[in-house]
């Protein structure tokens, strides 16, 4: 039996194939985690970007026969959702790194996800600071670097997810990258 395509799993989907759904979920929520855990920062905030993605994609299925590129819609609704917790928290303190206070089968699972000591010190540095400087960039210029300098979807690709024009994600990226130039810049003199 030969895998299905996207499209036809969608149709499927669509018609009330809730193994298509699953089908779709199994390709789909990994690539939905690494966008949505570089936008809000922390795996629990991602894991309930991509439950709540998924969720929003079942209770709407009957929208996806309209839809032309599923992919796209997916991810729009995965940095939609992403934004909206990113503003919910905004002013608000962020979410404590120490896990001491999850339960244990939930520690082991973000331990599993964690990079371990072994792998290179200096990445994991430049990294933190990379993402330290993508916090402080407004949320549309966040998603929209992360999607193309990170993610490399193009900017077409990145126009279509956010439902605006390939010039605005043009501009976005534009300021997004002299901010964060600009930021690193400040970071990197003043720990010299």
């Amino acid at each position: 039996m030969t895998e299905r395509t996207v499209p036809e799993l969608v149709e499927a989907f669509a018609s009330g194939d809730n193994r298509a759904f699953t089908e779709l979920v199994g390709r789909y929520q990994k690539k939905v985690y690494s966008v949505a855990f570089q936008v809000v920062g922390n795996h629990l905030d991602a894991d309930e970007v991509v439950q709540e993605t998924f969720v929003r994609i079942y209770n709407r299925r009957e929208e996806l026969r309209a839809v032309q590129y599923f992919t796209s819609f997916v991810m729009r609704v995965a940095t939609n959702y992403a934004i909206d917790l990113l503003r919910k928290r905004k002013g608000q303190d962020s979410l404590t790194t120490s896990t001491d206070d999850l339960p244990e089968r939930v520690q082991l699972d973000l331990a599993s996800r964690v990079s371990t000591p072994e792998r290179d010190y200096r990445s994991q540095k430049i990294m933190a600071e990379i993402m330290q400087a993508l916090d402080r960039l407004p949320p549309r210029q966040k998603l929209t670097a992360i999607l193309h300098d990170v993610e490399g979807y193009t900017k077409s690709e990145i126009a279509e997810m956010m439902k605006c024009p390939e010039a605005t994600v043009r501009s976005n990226l534009h300021i997004a990258r002299t901010k964060l130039k600009k930021i690193l810049e400040h970071r990197l003199v003043t720990k010299e």
